[in-house]
């Protein structure tokens, strides 16, 4: 009897230590399900995985494991014409060489981060990156094996809703600081490929301070200063040649600015701004003392504008969308442009004039639900169609020479300088099953180059005028999640 009130009792005096463990354990399981709903609730990961594999039917300008494509070179022959005749050797373009390549660089992982607010103040984030360079097939950019890991986008956001306007409308202010797409670059073509649509468009992404201002229900007026990074200005260096850098922009201390005006309404978006850019391209010059080269320090400024059009429109399955830029100096939007020098002067400081150009695209979709839709994946066919066009409009004023030969001294771009204007068709079909993605994509570049080293004074290059041409083939896979 004893020993059974032993037990009762002991089991007694465990009891609270018992109810303890499970409490904990409770408190355990629910701060658990706590920290999954808050992650779940202001974390949104997404990313894919894509994989590109591409035909070029001759040697192009492109980056990032020459996916991102720009232009085919110019012809590159081996011997004067005739002079096969004399040397028994045929007459070749040694940039006519086609090539393939498949890759899955361009890889991209990022997490939003939403729904946190202090009073009136809604408080956002994102962290977004991929994979990028390392990777090339060609000679020029010889293949390293590794692929880097990069940042693309990070940027917080501050955003005021419902504030009061005259009448019964009300605004929305939001302020992004940080890595982001350039304002004039955020409205991108329709294209599966890597360089979407560029160099007939803007394409770049900055730090900056951009504030959007949604001004009632129709209009949105944004403002941003700019800074440059991965895109950058063109400039000379230390040996003369033509590079791009962020130092010419740092010895400047004047932030790229942009002012832009969005109408939208009834599936139309019509936007228009303009951007100014004030770089100085060096910092030393020389002046000769008794025939003697003496180094100073100068002031050198270029301060440029480029001013912008988009319209879009969509409806159901269809949208249309075109955009057209004026650029002066526009080679950190990886437009075809730059600039030159137009006078040097005695106190060692020389004055420059940009390169204009005209740049346009349009880009058309049409597509919507096949088949049965009923299961967990939806699919759907789209038919994409891109065109793109590129005019050399010359520098604004005429540049610089000092050879007196009626050839330009020095002038700054990042790609060929005798391109006169430039043309891109791309029909694609893009077809999606899920989170799954299919494209064909079929994309011809064609350049009018003048002859190499006949630039005249304006930039333009007229004499033995001929067109050559890229075909490109390329088929996507992608999967998002």
């Amino acid at each position: 009897m004893k020993k059974y009130l032993l037990i009762a009792l002991c089991s007694l005096l465990l009891v609270p230590v018992w109810a303890q463990e499970v409490s904990k354990e409770a408190q355990k399981a629910e701060k658990k399900e706590a920290v999954k709903s808050h992650l779940k609730q202001h974390f949104k990961p997404y990313g894919f995985v894509r994989n590109y594999f591409v035909f070029d039917s001759r040697e192009s300008m492109s980056g990032t494991g020459d996916l991102y494509n720009y232009q085919p070179y110019d012809e590159a022959w081996n011997q004067a014409e005739g002079e096969q005749y004399m040397t028994g050797v045929a007459r070749q373009d040694l940039n006519a060489v086609s090539t393939f390549r498949f890759l899955s660089l361009t890889t991209r992982v990022g997490v939003n981060i939403v729904g946190y607010k202090w009073r009136n103040t809604e408080f956002g984030a994102k962290i977004e990156a991929d994979f990028y360079t390392g990777l090339s097939t060609k000679v020029y950019h010889p293949v390293t094996g590794v692929a880097q890991f990069r940042l693309r986008q990070a940027y917080l956001t501050l955003g005021w809703d419902s504030l009061k306007m005259n009448g019964k409308d009300f605004a929305r202010v939001d302020l992004t600081i940080g890595q982001t797409w350039h304002p004039m670059a955020a409205d991108l073509c329709d294209v599966i490929s890597l360089a979407s649509g560029a160099p007939f468009g803007p394409f770049n992404r900055s730090p900056q301070v951009k504030m959007d201002a949604r001004l009632g229900k129709y209009v949105t007026l944004t403002g941003s200063l700019l800074w440059q990074m991965q895109y950058c200005s063109v400039g000379p260096s230390t040996t003369g040649a033509a590079v791009q850098a962020a130092d010419f922009i740092m010895y400047s201390k004047t932030p790229e600015a942009y002012l832009g005006l969005s109408v939208h309404t009834n599936g139309f978006l019509l936007r228009a701004g303009a951007d100014v850019l004030s770089i100085k391209p060096r910092q030393i010059g020389a002046v000769d003392v008794a025939g003697n080269s003496v180094s100073v320090r100068v002031k050198d400024r270029i301060t440029t504008a480029s001013p912008f059009l988009y319209l879009q429109y969509k409806k159901g399955e269809f949208s249309i969308k075109a955009k057209t830029i004026f650029s002066e100096a526009g080679e950190h939007m990886n437009l075809n442009s730059g600039y030159g020098v137009k006078a040097k002067n005695a106190d060692g400081s020389w004055e420059y004039t940009p390169l204009r150009a005209s740049s346009s695209w349009l880009s058309i979709v049409y597509g919507g639900k096949i088949g049965a839709q009923e299961d967990k994946h939806p699919q759907k066919l789209q038919g994409i169609l891109f065109a793109g066009y590129i005019e050399n409009l010359g520098t604004k004023e005429a540049l610089y020479d000092g050879n007196h030969d009626g050839h330009p001294d020095d002038l700054y771009t990042p790609r060929a300088n005798n391109m006169n204007r430039m043309w891109r068709l791309s029909p694609t079909l893009l077809y999606t099953i899920g989170k799954f993605q299919l494209g064909l994509e079929y994309e011809i570049t064609s350049v009018q180059y003048g002859q190499a080293g006949t630039t005249n004074l304006y930039g333009i290059a007229k004499t033995n005028l001929h067109w050559v041409t890229n075909h490109r083939v390329q088929l996507m896979t992608k999967y998002n999640f």
